[in-house]
This record gives C-alpha cells, structure tokens and sequence, in this order.
C-alpha cells in the first residue's frame, strides 16, 4: 500500500470521521487502502466499511476482512450501491480526492508530465474517452472552456488555438508531441507549473471529475444518517469550492436559501469554519500533503 498512495492527514480524517466501532462507514477512494484500513482498525466486530474505486489496480489493494465490502464504481453512483448493500443510512463518508501516487507513477497511464506515453488520464481504463481523444475532437471553444476553467490558465484561448491549429497537420498522441505543440506558449521558467495546469485540466474533462463529485455530495447527504459526518480532502481550488459551497449552502452556487420562517435550508453544518491543512511535518514526509484541504461536516 505504501509503494501505492501514501494517506494524507490520516489522523485528522479519522478524527473527523469520529467513528463508532459498530457503526457503518464508506470510503468513496479506496485507492492504496491506507484512509480503508485505518477505519477498520477503529470498527469493531459489527462495524461495517463499504469502499469505492473504480482504478483496476486498486483492486490489488483489498485487506482480507469480512467488514469489508468492495465496490468497482465511480462514487457517483454512491446512493445506488449504498441501496444495494442495505446501507442507506451510514455514520460516516470519506473522499480524499486526489490522483494517487501509483497513477502517477505508471508512465502508460498518462497522468504525468514526467513521462512520455499515449495521452490518456483515464481513471478508469474502460472508460471511453482519454485525453487524446478530447485534444482531437473537442472545438476550439470546448478547449478554451476546458483550459481556462479547470487549469485556470491565464492564456487558454491562444492554448486551444494552437492545438486546433496543429492537428489539422498531424494527431497529437503523446504527451511528448502535445509539449512539443505547445512549448512557444509555455512562460519561461514556469514550465512545470504551466503543464500541470494543462494536464489538470484534461483529466478533469477526461473523468467528469467536477460533475461527479456534485452529484456524490447531493448523494451523500441523503446516505447520512442524522449525525453522521461528511470529510472530504481536495488538492485544488475547484473541488475544495464546490466542497465548501455546499457544506454551508446545501448547493454549488448563489445564496444561502431559507425557508418561509427564515430557518436556513442545507442538510449539513461545518464541524471545523476553516480547511484543516497538513502539518510542516507531514507535508516534509509526503510533498502532496502541501495542497490537500481537509473539510469536516455534520448530517443535521
């Protein structure tokens, strides 16, 4: 588990799960089982944990132990599985939200900048767009949606006209031949930073990241039961908004809405009003603590 994702803030996310030893609990990114097996570790013998992932490889991950019950799906599809394993109404939800370091680390499966391989990105691999495909087919103002709102780069719309232009002459495959369309583009010295960006943005698009966790957080405060506790850990400013949005609002945008008597209407209230962080030491041990915001919240 250890070569596969280091847990991030392990201590805190058990703390704000704040388990009952018989109670039931979902880890919706199982991943490298590090957050899974930590939970078990504080279930008794009638707890229960149900874990999500839909990576292959997470597969591999699974402890033996009879609480445990594994799902190969997105968690978006929480509510249907959570109906399906007779566990409507749980204690506790957990999502750390981050690729992990074993997807990282696979140069075929595209996510990194550090390797040369076919543009892919998918989180699941029967998934069936990749991110070659979304370079090839997508408008150019598809691509500057793309780029300017979920890598937040300053010059997306040249970036999509540049990569529309290139592929009239030639299929972009690689990650080697999208950084050699794209290099003029790039600000000197920011080069790591700027394709970052990019790729965020491609595998945010590639898996519907942002689509699925809404439609996980509207789900998981109806999987809730009153009291139980939400945490969930995002690594950028997308996700950790939407996150903070919806723990305080009950919804992704606008305005807080109350009811006819001025009661506020949201199924959940913040356990901790600011992000938890990770400590200097943490973040010395594992760099990706440094962007993880972890958000605790209660079923009311």
């Amino acid at each position: 588990m250890s070569e596969y994702h280091v847990p991030v803030m392990l201590k805190e996310c058990m703390e704000g799960l704040h388990i009952i030893p018989d109670g039931v609990y979902v880890d919706v990114t199982f991943g490298g089982g590090g957050h899974s097996r930590e939970i078990l570790k504080n279930l008794g013998e009638g707890g229960r944990l149900l874990a999500f992932d839909q990576d292959e490889d997470a597969k591999k991950n699974i402890p033996n132990d009879d609480r445990l019950t594994f799902i190969d799906q997105n968690f978006r599809f929480l509510k249907n599985y959570c109906r399906l394993h007779s566990a409507m109404q749980v204690d506790g939800i957990l999502a750390d939200l981050g690729v992990s370091s074993h997807q990282f680390d696979q140069p075929e499966r595209g996510f990194s900048t550090r390797f040369d391989a076919d543009l892919d990105m998918r989180m699941d691999q029967s998934a069936p767009i990749t991110a070659k495909e979304v370079i090839a087919s997508y408008s150019e103002e598809e691509l500057h949606r793309i780029f300017g709102m979920y890598g937040e780069i300053q010059n997306a719309k040249s970036l999509a006209r540049t990569l529309v232009t290139a592929r009239l002459n030639r299929q972009i495959d690689t990650i080697a031949e999208f950084k050699e369309v794209i290099k003029k583009l790039i600000p000197k010295g920011k080069e790591n930073k700027y394709l970052a960006q990019a790729f965020q943005a491609l595998r945010i698009e590639v898996n519907q990241e942002l689509e699925a966790l809404q439609e996980f957080l509207l789900q998981a405060a109806d999987v809730l039961k009153p009291g139980g506790r939400l945490v969930v850990m995002s690594y950028h400013s997308l996700e950790d908004r939407l996150v903070k949005n919806f723990i305080a609002k009950g919804k992704f945008r606008g305005e807080l809405e109350k009811d006819f008597y001025g009661n506020i209407q949201r199924p959940l209230d913040a356990v901790t009003r600011k992000a938890v962080v990770a400590t200097d030491e943490e973040i010395a041990l594992n760099s990706r603590a440094r962007s993880a915001k972890l958000r605790v919240a209660v079923k009311l």
